[in-house]
């Protein structure tokens, strides 16, 4: 896999999981029973968004790391995946 590839392929995972992570562990005010005036209830109280950067991190690492395997040793190619129609022609 060229490196700009995998670059890409990692930085589109991490946008992708870091809207996996972000609910992770949130509180909202309504929870701790602490409504600022003015603001929506569920707001969260502390965001923890270097902790979450942190996480997100990992797991795009991890996600990354299960694609780059699967890809570098062949394990699922398109063959082996029923519904994709064969476009070659017959008399090729």
């Amino acid at each position: 896999m060229p490196i700009v590839t995998a670059i890409a392929i990692y930085f589109i995972l991490w946008w992708l999981c870091l809207f996996l992570v972000l609910p992770w562990g949130v509180r909202g005010q309504h929870e701790e029973g602490v409504v600022v005036r003015g603001s929506e209830p569920g707001a969260p109280i502390k965001s923890r968004m270097k902790r979450k950067v942190i996480q997100n991190s990992i797991l795009a690492a991890i996600v990354w790391l299960i694609i780059f395997v699967v890809i570098k040793f062949q394990l699922v190619s398109l063959d082996n995946i029923p519904f994709i129609p064969d476009f070659v022609p017959d008399d090729v």
